[in-house]
């Protein structure tokens, strides 16, 4: 495997403490040294970084890749394309891909799969129940020897807590990590839209932010009973932060993220019945925005991820209610970090180990840092470059963004992925 030194760029290592300009050392595929050229270092490849930022790659903790099931929507070809070119070196695939993962054999087509595209580290969510029907236990234990890193329920409902009980304690006797979004089902009542003065005006069947924090609510107080790890994903409004922040205080095994979008747009930023606004859980309000970036900047919330759902055109057309909800978001997360750091609501380096270190840590993996010795999953990116996100500039299959045709600053400009180049 090729020598590769990456020089002069500013290196942002939060796991270590690092922010300081200097060169990155890589070999056999793994760190070297960062800022000392090791003795007889002879490099194959000269990487430019001057003026540019050396930083871990990104971990991405929910994503849809549209395969195995829905490769009309996009295929692990197109989408890793997509996260390679995003800085994204490591992406979790929650469940409901048709077949669900529910079976050790769909977690080894998977694999199989992002052997195949070039991309090995993606790493399948085991279904929590057969089918994401919620009501008969997955095998867990198989599925976490076949490589599944956590399992999950996607956005499907388990039908009673008892059943999600015995899921905690099966997942906890095993010391596997339960990823959840909490949400009732039934209180969202197939909803679209936040309740409150957007869905009223244009009479949009809504959700209440009590849909979260009462699935949430409910999944603490077992948590606390079972002993289970769980990570809440996609969280989305004020109330469930502080709820988080209580468990933590209380010393529950408990982490959390957000998606970047939560980040930025409010029920205020939604296009009435423009289909590229309709998310899960939906767009809240301002205040709720603000708290979340709030959580983000104290570490209550541990990472920020894409929540990337590409789709067809044909899912985004029709009436609003009536349209699949989701953004195609890989490509936009780094520009969107450094719309967060220009905005004051993170540094750079806290904006940096919500997307590294963090999700690193939660989903136990020895990546996330340029600690000598771990494989060397690297982006390079320049913070002033500015592209346009339209046809010529986008790689995802999916094109359902609401910043389409508009102009972003940050582009990456090398992935490096356990040292090799996968983007440049």
């Amino acid at each position: 495997m090729k020598r590769i030194q990456i020089n002069h760029g500013r290196i942002i290592d939060p796991a270590n403490g690092i922010d300081r300009i200097g060169n990155v050392y890589i070999a056999d595929g793994k760190i070297l040294s960062v800022a000392s050229r090791p003795d007889g270092f002879d490099a194959d490849i000269q990487i430019d970084a001057n003026e540019q930022i050396v930083c871990p790659g990104f971990i991405d903790l929910s994503t849809r890749l549209r395969e195995p099931g829905q490769s009309r929507k996009a295929t692990i070809k197109s989408e890793t394309l997509a996260a390679a070119s995003a800085g994204v070196t490591t992406l979790c695939l929650q469940p409901d891909t048709m077949p669900v993962i529910d079976a050790p054999a769909v977690a080894e087509l998977i694999k199989d799969l992002a052997e195949k595209a070039g991309y090995p580290q993606i790493h399948p969510i085991a279904a929590l129940t057969q089918k994401l029907e919620g009501t008969e236990l997955s095998a867990m234990l198989s599925l976490k020897q076949a490589g599944c890193i956590a399992v999950g329920h996607a956005n499907e409902p388990v039908k009673n807590l008892l059943i999600l009980r015995r899921a905690m304690e099966y997942a906890a006797s095993h010391d596997l990590l339960l990823m959840l979004r909490p949400n009732d089902y039934w209180l969202g009542n197939n909803g679209c839209a936040h309740e409150g003065a957007l869905a009223t005006r244009y009479g949009l069947p809504s959700i209440p932010e009590a849909a979260e924090t009462i699935a949430l609510s409910q999944c603490l107080e077992l948590a606390e009973l079972t002993g289970c790890r769980v990570h809440f994903g996609q969280l989305s409004c004020k109330r469930s932060v502080i709820k988080i922040q209580q468990a933590k205080n209380d010393g529950l095994r408990v982490t959390a993220n957000v998606a970047m979008h939560q980040l930025h747009l409010t029920e205020n930023d939604m296009t009435p019945f423009d289909s590229a606004y309709h998310v899960l859980p939906p767009l809240r309000t301002e205040d709720d925005k603000q708290y979340l970036r709030l959580g983000v900047a104290a570490g209550t919330l541990d990472g920020i991820c894409s929540d990337h759902q590409p789709h067809d055109l044909d899912a985004k057309l029709g009436a609003f209610p009536e349209t699949e909800p989701g953004i195609s978001a890989l490509e936009t997360l780094l520009p969107l970090l450094l719309k967060l750091v220009a905005d004051g609501a993170l540094t750079l380096p806290e904006g940096v180990a919500a997307l590294t270190s963090k999700p690193a840590e939660i989903l136990g993996l020895q990546r996330g840092a340029l600690t000598p010795g771990l494989p060397a999953d690297v982006c390079i990116f320049d913070p002033k470059a500015q592209w346009r996100v339209d046809a010529d500039h986008w790689r995802s299959q999916g094109a359902n963004t609401p910043y389409w045709g508009q102009t972003m600053q940050g582009l990456v400009t090398h992935t490096l992925q356990a040292g090799r180049v996968i983007h440049s």
